[in-house]
């Protein structure tokens, strides 16, 4: 479904924007201070986050999510939020005795994101460089796991094959 909000594109990220239960982790790549043009041509001067990612509008901070960010990154200091995670949630609050959807941050910094590695198995084309490096004494078990990810089973299957390298066969 189309929230009408969307349809008049908007410069700023607003709760209109995330779908229900969306709950983006986003990293901070800079904290301005801009004028804000709002409904009726009113300008204020307010808080933006920009983020890293391009395709996220900026979000304008208000006093709660500036505190929240305040938290869970230790520090008031806009300067050092450059980089930091926050994920963005929405949240109905009374403003006026009305319910309004307002844009929050969660009081928990989200845990950066680990880098996945590639799994090594008989069938990867790197399988046969790392047996010879294991069998040569080039790079060890250990080695290999900084870079690639191997389960106990491949894990064992390349120690035996590094093993036969040198091995003549019995035939």
């Amino acid at each position: 479904m189309t929230h009408w909000k969307k349809l008049n594109n908007p410069d700023y990220l607003g709760a209109y924007a995330l779908d229900t239960g969306q709950e983006p982790i986003l990293r901070i790549k800079s904290i301005t201070r801009e004028m804000v043009i709002g409904e009726g041509g009113k300008q204020d001067e307010c808080t933006v986050a920009h983020f890293s990612d391009d395709n996220v509008k900026p979000m304008i901070l208000n006093a709660t999510n500036c505190k929240t960010i305040t938290k869970i990154h230790g520090t008031p200091q806009i300067e050092q939020w450059q980089g930091k995670l926050i994920q963005v949630y929405v949240k109905i609050e009374k403003i006026a005795g009305e319910p309004l959807e307002c844009l929050r941050i969660r009081p928990i910094a989200p845990k950066e994101p680990t880098a996945t590695k590639e799994a090594l198995t008989p069938e990867h084309a790197r399988w046969s460089v790392a047996v010879n490096a294991l069998a040569s004494g080039a790079t060890t078990i250990a080695g290999i796991t900084k870079t690639y990810s191997l389960s106990e089973t491949d894990k064992a299957a390349l120690v035996e094959a590094a093993s036969n390298v040198n091995e003549p066969d019995n035939a």
